[in-house]
């Protein structure tokens, strides 16, 4: 199965099971949402935004929507996701990459059912790897050692989305609330705006915010403690096939 590759948000796509034409639209979907909410570009909608040259009351109404969005999961995360920065800066790419992705998902399901797409450290996958004809799967790579794998996630059932977060690739990117507890986070949901969103949150809080986030069990949690500790909900272990010594 061919691999389409391109870059956008800082970061790389990659698309397999894409036909030229749900590429081209997947980029198309990716552009649109860069062009409204990078703090990159100073034209974006956003960027006018933190500028002060645009109300955010007088923004768009989807982009509106999605500072509600990112809000709600504020309110259900007890503010371990936040989408304000630590100078007040409204900034939506912690639930803007995940909103992309399922947009892309969206049209990639016109055009096949079996495909995946990566950006970053979210993944989202419908049907099989067709050649030869298994799950889709995705690599755990252990923080602290970035060549080892140390799990593997096979995508089956409703569990077709992962995320990982962390700072062994990009540094301390995550506006923590608390001192250090995590290092690096998978998580596996039904959809990959929840996984993205819980991951980051995982990493930004502590021990106690990652069992309010998963004591419903609708997500399977994969966490690396900044000493040396994984953590993992009874799901992961259950999703997550081990392949290295390092594990929960």
């Amino acid at each position: 199965m061919s691999v389409q590759t391109f870059e956008t948000m800082g970061t790389v796509v990659s698309l397999r099971g894409a036909t030229p034409e749900a590429a081209s639209a997947v980029r198309a979907v990716f552009a649109g949402h860069d062009h409204r909410y990078s703090l990159y570009d100073p034209a974006s909608v956003l960027s006018r935004v933190a500028a002060g040259s645009l109300r955010l009351a007088d923004a768009p109404q989807e982009v509106r929507d999605v500072y509600a969005l990112a809000l709600e999961w504020r309110d259900r995360t007890g503010g371990a996701f936040t989408p304000h920065r630590p100078d007040g800066v409204v900034d939506l790419s912690g639930v803007v990459k995940a909103l992309a992705i399922q947009e892309a998902g969206a049209v990639l399901d016109r055009a096949s059912s079996d495909w995946l797409i990566a950006a970053g450290g979210d993944v989202l996958a419908r049907g099989r790897l067709v050649e030869p004809s298994e799950p889709w799967s995705v690599g755990i790579v252990d923080p602290a050692r970035r060549d080892t794998v140390v799990g593997v996630v096979r995508l089956e059932g409703t569990r077709r989305a992962v995320a990982t977060s962390g700072t062994a690739e990009r540094g301390e990117h995550i506006w923590r609330r608390s001192t250090p507890t995590f290092a690096q986070a998978t998580v596996v949901a039904d959809d990959i705006v929840t996984a993205d969103v819980l991951a980051t949150a995982v990493v930004a809080g502590d021990a106690d915010d990652l069992r309010a986030l998963t004591a419903d069990g609708s997500v399977d949690v994969l966490a690396f403690g900044v000493d040396g500790t994984v953590w993992a909900t009874p799901g992961a272990r259950s999703v997550v096939e081990r392949v290295g010594a390092t594990g929960p």
